[in-house]
């Protein structure tokens, strides 16, 4: 498929490496994003995990890997891009430090669950870093599909303690999507909705996309 035809193009620059479940829904929730735009990957994501037997350890170590990413691409773009006015660069410091956060309460999360944490993936942002405006429209895009991500995910979690330590999370992912839309001179909450595409839509249009 065309990149031209892609909602956020942006996505596919974005390499995760790895054969665990959490890169390949990592990959699949990109893909999704991708074509049918970053918020609508919540019902590929909630359909992909109910048909495997996932426990919270699963769903956590999933958010970890999100994570991951996120704070790896801030920590990149705080050191890497050289165009960033002083307070996009105060903001990505910001979203930098609380991403990092993220990770370490999940990773001890997994392991209060009596599970394992999963391990951070090799990760290439392609062409992203190179200025302001790449850095901060793959930043926008990254925050509303992993925000996605956690909606999606959210419903099969059993734990009432993880459920609102993930709840806690989205709403400050949500925060940085605004921030960074704002930096970027866009409305910080354009849509009243998430908007929503059918399962079948989204499963035609990433399989292309997703390498196990």
């Amino acid at each position: 498929m065309a990149s031209s035809r892609l909602v956020a193009p942006e996505l596919t620059t974005i390499k995760i490496q790895g054969v665990t479940r959490e890169a390949f829904l990592i990959r699949a929730t990109l893909a999704a994003g991708a074509t049918y735009g970053a918020m609508s990957a919540a019902p590929f994501i909630t359909k992909a995990l109910a048909q495997e037997d996932v426990t919270d350890v699963d769903i956590v170590n999933f958010a970890l890997t999100l994570e991951y990413l996120e704070a790896e691409y801030y920590t990149r773009g705080v050191a890497q891009v050289k165009d960033l006015s002083k307070e996009e660069k105060e903001l990505a410091v910001e979203i930098r430090d609380n991403e990092n956060e993220h990770v370490k309460a999940l990773a001890a999360t997994a392991k209060d669950l009596g599970g394992t944490p999963a391990k951070k993936p090799s990760l290439d942002f392609g062409g992203a870093l190179a200025n302001r405006a790449t850095f901060l429209k793959l930043a926008n895009t990254l925050e509303d599909a992993g925000v996605s991500a956690y909606n999606g995910a959210g419903p099969l979690i059993k734990s009432g303690d993880v459920l609102r330590a993930a709840g806690s999370i989205v709403q400050v992912e949500a925060r940085h999507a605004a921030l960074i839309r704002l930096a970027r001179g866009k409305p910080p909450a354009p849509l009243p909705f998430d908007e929503k595409a059918t399962m079948d839509e989204i499963l035609t249009k990433v399989k292309p996309f997703i390498k196990a």
